[in-house]
């Protein structure tokens, strides 16, 4: 092993044992109960929150795919900043509405807030095992982009398997002791590293390689104009359309993927997301940054074989073993604090609701997982989630090691997929008339229209995002059974009756109510 090689796989190695003891720590004094493991016990303040949801938007494609994506294709990339922006947006009306709602009910997650909403507990059974197919693949992907990231920041003398193997093991470690509250803490130390790594080489590369930032503008303008203009270089058909479709759809999805509401729900206040979604906007500055490195590398590194490498491959090219190993181990969390919230996402949607009982809301069926923080049926609960977790992280990891190109080709349907959720999951808390046949009905309509579309390598169709296409199809149908079975105002719950008995108890009134979310207890601070 060479000198940088040790310098840089050493600095990596002692990160790796400060995560550790960060996401461990974080969990003393705290109670044992399924609520503060999964979303913190609400009482998450706004700094929190912060680091905890830019984490989950920062991962490893920020550092391997934006610097790609802008090498290999130009100005599609900028979806990535638009979408955030806009679903943050979105944000600012949907998390406090689902935090009021899920509070006053003293639910944990997007599926338990759908069973609670229909009284059905197979309906929560449907959306957690949606979400859950397609959130596994994100969770290889940072899996195998933490390994991407310490092969090329140790020189290649950290093997790719070894350190998915390593981003597993640390990921899972501190996840299933401290919870969501240990990757809120990990996120403090990963932020830091990213804003300090990504403005030194907002700096450094086009000073290194070039004479500044306007000598690249200049040279993209004669010499690349196709990157600057859509549909881009060599993309596929990315044109306007394209952008705008994944744009809309991206920014109402990112609002109820499971992982954004476990942050909503770890809130403190709803005060706190609004304050939040006014801040999280500018964090997506920092993504301007590889888009500049990738196209630094244009005239860098010309014929470069792997795009995603673009960035390291500068970094490791210009600069000294020690800084390399700094903006490495920046890239490696990364991938390490989305990758423990999707795991945690994951074991709080299956534990609880596939394994656990459910939330009690449905009348046929028994509650079992309900409890008292530390009551039996609450432990019982948390360990089956912290047993999922660790199963879909193994999971993940095995498609990582062994197959590495088959759930990441699903990886470009999650959003899609997810998408699907919106009517059943957000939608019906507003439209208080919706029955859980018509949502069920439209959401599996939706589904079907968009592996079709990706089956038939009919993606985008017309320029249109085919999420943008499911979605269309899964509301159609939701209105169209919805007008058919709501006058009857029975059907059993789930039906339209359930609506209406949700309506005259007030359990659905969170987000159509005052939307103040200061029922309850009052709830202390987090310590520092």
């Amino acid at each position: 092993m060479s000198g940088s090689a040790a310098v840089a796989t050493t600095v990596f190695g002692l990160a790796m044992v400060a995560t550790l003891v960060i996401g461990v720590l974080s969990a003393r004094g705290r109670d044992k109960g399924l609520a503060e493991w999964s979303v913190s016990s609400r009482g998450l303040g706004v700094l929190f929150i912060w680091l905890l949801m830019a984490g989950e938007s920062y991962t490893s494609f920020s550092f391997l795919g934006t610097a790609g994506w802008s090498y290999s294709y130009g100005v599609p990339i900028l979806y990535l900043v638009a979408y955030l922006t806009v679903g943050f947006a979105v944000g600012y009306v949907v998390g406090p509405a689902l935090w009021t709602y899920a509070s006053r009910h003293r639910l944990l997650s997007i599926a338990d807030i759908a069973e609670h909403r229909f009284r059905s507990r197979p309906v929560g059974i449907l959306v957690a095992v949606t979400a859950t197919v397609f959130i596994v693949p994100y969770v290889q992907v940072q899996i195998q982009g933490m390994g991407v990231v310490v092969n090329a920041m140790t020189y290649g003398s950290v093997d790719l398997r070894v350190a998915a193997v390593v981003s597993f093991v640390v990921a899972e470690a501190f996840v299933l002791v401290s919870g969501l509250r240990g990757s809120a803490w990990v996120s403090v130390l990963k932020d830091v590293l990213v804003i300090v790594a990504v403005v030194f080489l907002a700096v450094w590369i086009p000073l290194h390689y070039l004479d500044g930032p306007g000598d690249l503008l200049d040279r993209l303008v004669r010499e690349k104009p196709e990157w600057l203009t859509f549909p881009g270089h060599d993309s596929g058909g990315m044109d306007g359309t394209w952008f705008v479709s994944t744009l809309l759809l991206n920014a109402v999805t990112i609002s109820i993927f499971p992982t954004t509401v476990a942050g909503y729900l770890s809130a403190r206040s709803p005060n706190a997301l609004r304050r939040n979604a006014l801040l999280l906007p500018w964090y997506q500055l920092l993504l301007f940054i590889p888009m500049m490195v990738g196209a630094v590398a244009l005239f860098a590194l010309p014929g470069l074989g792997n795009p995603d490498l673009a960035l390291f491959r500068l970094v490791t090219d210009s600069l000294p073993a020690p800084v390399v190993a700094v903006i490495g181990v920046a890239g490696a969390l990364s991938a390490i604090v989305p990758m423990s919230v999707f795991m945690l996402a994951i074991g709080t949607l299956c534990g609880r609701t596939l394994l656990g009982g459910g939330n009690g809301s449905d009348p046929r069926w028994p509650r079992r997982a309900e409890g008292p923080a530390g009551g039996a049926a609450d432990v019982r609960a948390k360990r089956l989630s912290q047993l999922v977790c660790f199963l879909a992280g193994l999971l993940a990891l095995g498609g990582a090691l062994f197959y590495p190109n088959t759930l990441v080709q699903l990886s470009v349907l999650s959003y899609e997929g997810l998408a699907q959720l919106v009517p059943l999951a957000l939608l019906s808390l507003f439209w208080r008339r919706m029955t859980a046949v018509a949502g069920v009905a439209g959401m599996l309509v939706g589904l079907a229209v968009v592996v079709g579309l990706w089956a038939t390598d009919n993606d985008p169709l017309c320029g249109v995002n085919g999420g943008v296409v499911g979605l269309v199809a899964n509301l159609a149908v939701t209105c169209a059974v919805n007008a058919f079975r709501a006058p009857g105002g029975s059907g059993g719950p789930g039906g339209s009756g359930a609506a209406a008995r949700t309506s005259r108890t007030g359990a659905a009134t969170g987000p159509v109510g005052t939307g103040d979310g200061d029922e309850g207890p009052p709830r202390a601070a987090p310590s520092a």
